[in-house]
């Protein structure tokens, strides 16, 4: 009879999903435009849920009241000292921009009196891969980083151009926020209900998106903070130029695992030695090695905890594709898809699993 039943409803159900994936099509075309805002509201919303909790239990019935207070923490907290920074970071990267240009700072020139205090070993290694015709690899480095430093400006220039639509993004998302905040949980049990999974699976679904979240924010953008802040530091106790530069560049490196902020502070630290600046180059040898480097190892258990981490070698795959394919929010969509894709996989090898799991015991009381 059911089977009866089902069959006589195919024509309805078939016009119903059609216009289920229709409409949801339609609907991601509409609002892609606003997919970063969306996503970072999402973000916001989750990180900052237990705070909404706590002020919802001192101020009861007052959902509204508990939302606006914490969206005006998140802006107070996140949102102004983040358009500080990228103010403070796009007027050093100009001032840094005109230098490379007056001539001031060369890279060819200092490609070139690095490779005159390397040992005549290193010397001829770069010779044989091409790297010891000074005068045109000078101009080639030289040009490299002209074009490249032209391509940074007109970067900048269109972020400037495009300031209403920043703002336009930031007040979508801070809006966002604030009903995701309030109704939250309500729009949570609304999602879950949708999903044609089984209860169990489906609460271990949303709780694995909903960790993944947390651990990808919490651990990998505070542990960048803090590695870019301590870089930043280091070099400006050094004396050496652009330092809030190169910790804003150790704090996104840090986003990649196994790789990470070693790509600022290893080439820095060999071009300190080989310039005769050797106390400079040791120092921050060590404070790379020993200081920057641990700050992963520390703080991100502490913070996600060590349940929650997957491998790196995925990590740093989903990040490296996710960045490739969205930007900067591929920092976290990235490592998200991955987290679900492993989950996913999980929940079905358990459901296929359950079934069968006294067969082999038989057989091997058989044998």
């Amino acid at each position: 009879m059911s089977d009866d039943r089902r069959l006589s409803m195919t024509p309805s159900r078939v016009f119903l999903l059609s216009l289920v994936a229709g409409a949801t099509v339609a609907f991601v075309w509409l609002v892609a435009p606003f997919s970063g805002a969306i996503l970072w509201a999402v973000i916001a919303a989750i990180l900052f849920e237990p705070l909404n909790a706590r002020l919802l239990a001192a101020m009861p019935r007052r959902r509204n009241g508990a939302a606006l207070v914490t969206l005006i923490i998140i802006t107070v907290v996140v949102v102004v000292p983040a358009m500080l920074l990228g103010a403070a970071l796009l007027h050093e990267a100009s001032v840094f921009y005109d230098r490379v240009r007056s001539g001031e700072v060369d890279f060819g020139r200092l490609f070139v009196e690095t490779q005159a205090h390397l040992p005549d070993w290193a010397r001829s290694w770069l010779a044989d891969i091409g790297l010891g015709d000074v005068g045109g690899l000078r101009a080639k480095i030289s040009q490299g980083f002209a074009n490249s430093f032209q391509s940074v400006a007109s970067r900048v220039l269109s972020i400037g151009q495009g300031a209403f639509g920043f703002f336009l993004s930031l007040g979508v998302m801070l809006y966002l926020t604030f009903f995701l905040l309030r109704d939250g949980h309500a729009l949570a049990a609304r999602v879950e209900r949708s999903i044609p999974l089984p209860a169990e699976q489906r609460t271990i679904l949303i709780a694995k998106f909903v960790q993944v979240i947390r651990a990808t924010t919490k651990g990998s953008l505070i542990v960048a903070l803090l590695q870019g802040l301590v870089g930043g530091l280091t070099f400006w106790l050094l004396g050496l130029p652009g330092a809030l530069l190169w910790g804003v560049a150790m704090g996104v490196f840090s986003l990649f695992p196994a790789i990470g902020t070693g790509l600022v502070w290893v080439p820095m630290t060999i071009y300190l030695l080989a310039t005769g600046a050797i106390w400079q180059g040791s120092i921050l040898f060590l404070c790379g090695f020993f200081i920057i480097s641990s700050v992963d190892n520390v703080v991100r258990p502490i913070l996600v905890g060590r349940d929650a981490r997957m491998p790196d070698y995925i990590v740093l795959v989903a990040t490296l594709g996710g960045f490739e394919l969205m930007g900067f929010n591929g920092f976290v969509i990235g490592p998200v898809i991955a987290a679900l894709f492993m989950v996913t996989w999980d929940i079905f090898g358990n459901s296929e699993g359950r079934a069968p799991a006294t067969e082999p015991e038989g057989q091997g009381d058989a044998g």
